[in-house]
């Protein structure tokens, strides 16, 4: 009587590629039917690497694990994901000839901003062209956004303003003092979390004074307030002064007074009770290591 032939081994369906962050764990999946009393191996296809037969663990890496449930589906663990271990396995049965199936491991690596050559906070003289840049690493390659920290517009030469600029690179032609400021790099590819760098611009220039009202009228015993506007970058150092160059102290007289706004400042200096000495020039003088500037306000008799 002839014997019954035992039907051989066959895939069930097809070993499915999967997608892990790094850093989490991979199961790859096989399915096999009538596999007794044939084995069931896994392949890292690339360096021809036997990680596994049956419920042995062949490899010495410590991350590579094997479990199998329902008698024929056989897992691989990948435990801890890294980018090397991203390409083909092999599912593998002993069969003569062998028999074999392959997945792939996909890992996603969530964007990294690499401290170079991406820009540190950069100083430049005003009327300079300066260009940021922001290189970030990950799988899928992540995509950067520019935006101002400070909610303000991205200003370019040509007139346009935008919220938001794209690419690793910000070039800024002749930058002005409205450049100023921190912007920030944003890198994302879709595997959390995404990340971003601040790099603050800062802007040099001379001051430049201006004066809204450069004469002024008044009666003795009025008091009256003088205003200047100055803009600088250093820090400049700001004072009121006569005509003849004597600067102008705190007094019970004369309250100079600063507000300050960044780089602008709003210099006031208030007169109290005229008197005919106090008819004349005056100086708003704004000095810092690139340069200095000052306005004339005429106090005059009515």
């Amino acid at each position: 009587m002839q014997a019954l032939r035992r039907e051989l081994p066959s895939f069930r369906k097809a070993v499915s590629n999967v997608t892990s962050a790094l850093g989490r764990e991979a199961v790859l999946d096989c399915a096999v039917d009538n596999l007794s009393p044939y084995k069931v191996a896994w392949l890292k296809v690339d360096t021809q690497t036997i990680l596994t037969i049956h419920n042995h663990v062949i490899t010495k890496n410590s991350r590579i694990g094997v479990s199998h449930s329902e008698q024929n589906v056989w897992h691989l663990h990948i435990k801890d994901v890294r980018e090397s271990d991203e390409g083909w396995y092999m599912c593998q049965i002993n069969t003569d000839p062998m028999k074999s199936q392959t997945g792939y491991l996909n890992v996603v690596v969530p964007p990294d901003i690499l401290d170079y050559p991406t820009s540190a906070d950069m100083v430049v003289d005003e009327g300079s062209n300066v260009s940021l840049k922001c290189i970030a690493k990950g799988s899928p390659e992540p995509s950067i956004i520019w935006k101002r920290e400070d909610g303000e517009l991205i200003r370019f030469s040509n007139g346009t303003e935008v919220s938001s600029a794209t690419g690793p690179i910000l070039n800024i032609t002749n930058v002005k003092r409205d450049h100023m400021g921190p912007y920030l790099c944003i890198a994302s590819n879709g595997v959390p979390p995404s990340v971003s760098k601040r790099i603050k611009l800062v802007v040099q220039f001379s001051p430049s004074v201006w004066i809204q009202y450069q004469l002024i009228g008044a009666y003795d015993g009025q008091q009256v307030t003088l205003e200047c506007f100055s803009q600088a970058f250093p820090k400049s150092v700001n004072y009121w002064a006569k005509d003849n160059g004597d600067i102008i102290p705190h007094s019970t007289k004369y309250v100079p007074e600063i507000i300050e706004d960044g780089y602008k400042l709003h210099m006031k200096l208030k007169i109290r009770s005229l008197g005919a000495e106090d008819y004349g020039i005056y100086k708003c003088v704004s000095k810092n290591s690139l340069g200095d500037m000052e306005g004339s306000i005429n106090v005059y008799s009515k």
